[in-house]
């Protein structure tokens, strides 16, 4: 109804990803502001017990286990046209890019992009996005409230999302799946790469202050006197200095080690999305203005090139 906020979860290999459950506690929050329920719409062959929803839709298709922008749109479209949300929330992923436009343009409603925060005031929905890669920030307001919002990764905490308990409600898919002119043929894996960032419980980040390629030395020593993966921010692994499996952030990996440690990185929000939930933060950077200082737990303008021999002789 309009005042519920609907989101819509994305499912890899019939597992929520993390920011299915960031959107979920994230409707929680605005549709308690409306009197409404926070409702999850999951598409195909996915467990959804744990989701904290105030109520789950399943709608079970052969076309829709896996993603289709043809056949999620028509799905997708389909729900919102009889469920009438106040607001749809889509993660701002490859997924996400592709649907949101297409159901703003079907709905009639307008869409919020890049979305990093979203407040409810009276009826209206503010939204704020990240522009040019993040270096702006820009605030539109949703008069009314009715429109899309496709949120960036990281944006709102994921516990809120978790726990189960909704009500559940199969859905019948509409007749046009049937005519779809797509359909998935398979999944192309990268790669895997020498070392799995993703399962370090320690890493040493390296940024664009580390300055050349063979600086790169001084991280490793450090990493390996700690037992440490060395992990990198774009630029590093966009000048082929380290490979893609090593980046860390939107483009690249989502990281939650015990310690992050983290040498030359700025902060780039890109790059915070992929690390922010980290047990442990620690940057080094010598502008103390620097974006990464806002969410380390410690920090220290020393210089990298002076602090990472010390350090690696201290723990020698």
């Amino acid at each position: 109804m309009a005042s519920d906020v609907l989101v819509l979860v994305e499912h890899i290999d019939s597992e929520l990803t993390d920011t299915s459950y960031e959107l979920v506690g994230k409707a929680k929050d605005l549709a308690g502001g409306w009197n409404g329920e926070a409702v999850a719409l999951a598409l195909g062959s996915v467990d959804t017990s744990e989701l904290a929803a105030d109520r789950v839709l399943k709608m079970a298709h052969p076309s829709l286990d896996n993603y289709t922008p043809e056949a999620w749109l028509e799905a997708l479209h389909a729900v919102v046209q009889e469920r009438d949300p106040k607001l749809v929330l889509i993660a701002n992923s490859t997924v996400g890019m592709d649907l949101g436009a297409g159901l703003s343009g079907r709905w009639g409603k307008p869409i919020a992009a890049y979305a990093s925060a979203i407040t409810g005031e009276d009826q209206d929905v503010v939204v704020t996005s990240q522009v040019f890669g993040g270096k702006l920030l820009a605030e539109a307001v949703i008069d009314g409230g009715q429109g899309v919002c496709t949120v960036i990764a990281g944006s709102f905490p994921g516990e809120a999302g978790k726990g189960g308990g909704a009500t559940v409600e199969d859905l019948t898919p509409p007749a046009a799946l049937g005519e779809s002119r797509t359909s998935f043929v398979t999944t192309i894996e990268p790669e895997g790469g020498d070392v799995d960032i993703t399962e370090s419980p320690l890493l040493v980040s390296i940024g664009r202050g580390i300055e050349s390629e063979d600086n790169i030395e001084l991280a490793q020593e450090f990493a390996d006197a700690i037992g440490a993966a060395v992990s990198a921010s774009r630029p590093i692994t966009d000048a082929g200095w380290l490979p893609k499996t090593r980046q860390v952030g939107k483009s690249g990996m989502k990281v939650k080690p015990k310690a992050y440690l983290t040498f030359g990185i700025s902060g780039a929000p890109e790059h915070l999305e992929g690390m922010r939930d980290s047990d442990l933060i620690v940057a080094c950077n010598i502008d103390e203005n620097a974006p990464i200082f806002d969410i380390a737990h410690f920090g220290t303008t020393t210089d990298l090139f002076d602090l990472l021999p010390a350090l690696t002789e201290k723990v020698k």
